[in-house]
């Protein structure tokens, strides 16, 4: 037997089933980022690795990008997100773009990982920022967005939550423990607390050097859920998040911190209630990263939400819609090879209409013709046979209600009234 060759590890094939889901993820995370007012937008597939380098974390350009090396000798990555290119574009023309600005996209990136149940190395990602307001108010609207999502798809309160923190607080409260110094190695130990087990991760700390007495306190500040009431810019963000309308899908907590380096204020994750998923998206507030590439400082707060958990969530919960395997809706039936032509035309005049419409491509008995429109999801079939022909006239069959009508041959337009009235 011929080796079939197999995808690379960790990607996919994007079968029409899986296509439809991406887009219908894509069409809902659209809208809800036009119902606040942003605009689309990409960069490239592939970046310097010196623009990860500074503020991204040692853990994502060592162990998770994609590097090798151009022709010319310069380090180069396929993109393990997007924040970064956002920051340097925005820096590139930042005496020319109003404030503030709100962006989003949706597209491809890489990360290597190892493969599993919610992760792979390639992944559809949608990013949503807000650059030019420092305030708390801002960061509760990136979390009304994707609660705004959560809803469009139909994810209530009861099986998402937006689960959040403040790096600014926790600095405070770390320091106050004396491990101040060791502040990114402890944020990359709280990052990974729910990624080890128990002993494995006090183990992890006391190899970061954490005292026994400091590692009891740090156990003890991230089992207080009622930490964000010491920070003024979390009741600010609560208060905010409150008023749009998101408070059921708000939750406090302060285990979440967050990997990436560039987080300066508040930063939040989503989850489902049952906690079977790793994260459904990730972000927080960056007010040096556009500084930190060369323009001038200017505030910002962004998420990020990979196309895989969600849409397994989605699924666990019902949530996704029957798939339509074809576009059209009308197929348009062959009798036999001296009918073809009539056949093709009736299509394209179909299409001229605005109707949406595919032919079978040889002539076969109508049943065969028939099973085939109703597997692939087409409800309509247009039948023009030789006593249809020799009439000038068409037959519309229903094959969801099992009904059909007669219709003039020309009759284009009561025939797209008659296909859209049965949708």
């Amino acid at each position: 037997m011929k080796t079939k060759i197999q995808t690379v590890k960790g990607t996919r094939d994007f079968y029409p089933e899986q296509m439809e889901l991406r887009n219908w993820l894509y069409a809902n995370m659209k809208a809800a980022s036009q119902l606040f007012g942003y605009q689309e937008y990409d960069g490239p597939f592939i970046e310097t690795l010196e623009l990860y380098a500074a503020k991204s974390g040692e853990e994502l350009v060592k162990e998770q990008a994609f590097v090798f090396n151009d022709r010319g000798g310069d380090q180069i990555t396929l993109r393990p997100e997007l924040t970064p290119s956002l920051a340097r574009m925005v820096a590139t023309r930042q005496a020319q773009l109003p404030r503030p600005i709100r962006w989003w996209s949706f597209g491809p990136f890489w990360r290597y990982e190892r493969p599993q149940k919610g992760r792979s190395r390639e992944f559809f990602q949608w990013n949503v920022d807000l650059l030019g307001i420092e305030s708390p108010a801002a960061d509760a609207e990136l979390a009304a967005v994707s609660a705004t999502f959560f809803k469009l798809i139909g994810l209530s309160p009861t099986e998402i939550k937006v689960q959040y923190n403040n790096r600014r607080l926790m600095d405070g409260e770390i320091a106050a423990l004396g491990l101040g110094e060791k502040k990114k190695d402890v944020f990359r130990l709280i990052d990974r607390r729910d990624k080890m087990s128990a002993e494995a991760w006090g183990k992890y700390a006391l190899e970061l050097g954490l005292a026994p007495e400091q590692l009891a306190g740090l156990q003890t500040l991230l089992a207080n859920r009622d930490l964000w009431r010491k920070s003024e810019e979390c009741v600010a963000f609560t208060e905010a998040a409150r008023a749009l309308g998101i408070g059921d899908y708000l939750e406090y907590e302060p285990t979440v911190i967050r990997g990436l380096d560039y987080y300066t204020g508040t930063v939040m994750e989503a989850r489902d209630r049952d906690g079977e998923f790793r994260a459904i998206f990730g972000g927080g507030r960056y007010d040096n990263l556009v500084g930190d590439v060369g323009g001038d400082r200017l505030p910002g707060v962004g998420f990020a939400m990979g196309d895989v958990v969600i849409g397994l969530v989605a699924q666990k919960y019902g949530r996704v819609p029957p798939l339509q395997k074809s576009s059209a809706r009308v197929l348009v039936t062959i009798f036999d090879k001296n009918s073809l032509a009539a056949s093709l035309q009736l299509a394209s005049e179909l299409r001229a209409a605005g109707v949406k419409a595919e032919w079978y491509p040889e002539a076969a008995k109508l049943e065969k013709q028939l099973k085939y429109a109703d597997a692939n999801g087409l409800r309509f079939a247009l039948i023009a046979g030789p006593d249809e022909l020799a009439k000038g006239v068409v037959t519309l069959k229903d094959l969801q209600s099992r009904t059909q009508e007669t219709f003039e041959r020309g009759a284009m337009e009561a025939i797209k009234q008659r296909v859209e009235g049965g949708s």
